[in-house]
């Protein structure tokens, strides 16, 4: 795993390297690299014993062109300036690539979770609700949860901030639990939209997706949902890993029940229809047909990329993959579907969850999955079309030509403001 990566700087190679088979003026070009703007901030809390501890937090508003900022709040030790700046730029394309009417947006608190309290997380999270205040809102930026957050985290985020401003606005947050204006479907939606997008790029590369074997790196919501809805699908299902390593079956085993053994013991390690544990590394280069990374960015460089051996990579994850990676890749003939459609379907359910909102009107959990289907279905097949008419070198150049180029239309069909 690569630990030089910078994220952004990853992002900003991604969009040089799709503009090459574009029509774009670089001034455009380079307006589309960067943030509109970043706020930095410092939550100063008090914990449960008294004393004030300091949490230094980021919001980064990318691109509004296409509508609000859109992007989760992860908490995570590793947060940083440049990893929002690259997450929220991520969030514009992928808004776009699945034609979804947003902006990119993403937050983060440098934070472990796991050492405080529920009460000093609800505290810590308020603290930066307050701060987020003049900037977010049902029309402006619509955080969401993302790595380390979820719905309890938004409940307290849209508490605060309609208490501030004493209104009622659920659609100020989204990924809320249901009794408080979440959406039916949210929780499985990126695991989904992860599951689409194997299929339907087996269906593409005319192999069968029935009896494949698929190792998923990631154990977290996303990775365990879409691995559950891949075994569905009838492929077999022969490793997965969270944190604490990986589990290893030839013979595969039932996602449900190592998610199971996760929620009793706190990882996947020790589960009992495993053969042999190894290392995360291990699992990225097992000779598999589908990888699914699903944990954090720059889980695989070029480096570790020569010595993978699976035939199809989904990114569940954001930016699994470094540009050398994918350099590598390509040259080994290994499909990767991006990270801007396969993850998709958090912020698309997201976007339903937005429109529910403001309807004051809830879908059925059946009618969510119809239409995310349909848009994930229609997004792959405008992947897939671009990448062939362009001859992008791959399925991620190909997704982001579909992407800039809707975020330009829009941006020029604005004019400019002086």
């Amino acid at each position: 795993m690569s630990e030089q990566a910078n994220p952004f700087e990853s992002l900003q190679e991604q969009i040089d390297d799709a503009t090459e088979y574009m029509s774009v003026s670089g001034d455009v070009v380079e307006r589309l690299k960067h943030p509109e703007r970043v706020l930095e901030t410092n939550l100063s809390v008090e914990m449960d014993d008294g004393d004030v501890e300091v949490f230094k937090a980021f919001r980064s508003e990318f691109n509004g062109d296409r509508g609000p900022y859109k992007g989760g709040i992860r908490y995570h030790p590793g947060v940083s300036r440049d990893e929002v700046k690259a997450l929220s730029g991520w969030m514009v394309y992928k808004c776009a690539v699945v034609d979804i009417p947003y902006g990119g947006g993403k937050g983060g608190i440098i934070i472990d979770p796991d050492e405080y309290s529920e009460s000093e997380l609800e505290r810590i999270t308020r603290s930066f609700a307050k701060e987020l205040r003049p900037f977010i809102g049902v029309d402006k930026d619509i955080p969401a949860p993302d790595v380390n957050t979820g719905q309890r985290e938004m409940n307290w985020i849209k508490d605060t901030y309609e208490t501030l401003e004493n209104t009622t606005e659920p659609g100020v947050i989204t990924g809320k639990s249901p009794d408080s204006g979440g959406s039916a479907g949210r929780v499985e939606a990126t695991g989904r939209s992860t599951m689409l997008t194997a299929r339907e790029a087996f269906d593409y590369l005319d192999r069968d997706i029935e009896g494949a074997s698929v190792a998923v790196q990631g154990y977290g919501n996303a990775g365990w949902i879409a691995a559950k809805l891949i075994d569905e699908l009838g492929a077999n299902v022969v490793a997965v890993s969270d944190s604490s390593g990986a589990i290893h079956n030839e013979a595969g085993f039932d996602p449900v029940d190592v998610k199971s053994h996760k929620n009793e013991t706190g990882s996947v390690a020790g589960y009992h229809g495993a053969d042999e544990e190894f290392s995360n590394d291990d699992l990225l280069t097992l000779d598999v047909d589908l990888l699914v990374p699903a944990a954090l960015e720059n889980a695989i460089d070029g480096d570790l990329a020569k010595e993978v051996q699976a035939d199809v990579i989904v990114e569940a994850a954001n930016g699994p993959l470094t540009p050398d990676a994918d350099d590598v890749l390509r040259d080994a003939d290994t499909y990767v579907f991006p990270d801007i459609l396969a993850n998709a379907g958090g912020v698309t359910v997201s976007y339903f969850e937005w429109v529910q909102n403001r309807q004051r009107f809830h879908w059925t959990e059946e009618k969510v999955n119809e239409e995310l289907e349909r848009i994930i279905t229609d997004a792959f097949d405008n992947l897939v079309e671009t990448y062939e008419e362009t001859d992008a070198p791959n399925m991620r150049t190909a997704a982001y030509v579909v992407a800039i180029q809707r975020v330009v239309d829009a941006y020029q069909e604005s004019g400019n403001w002086p």
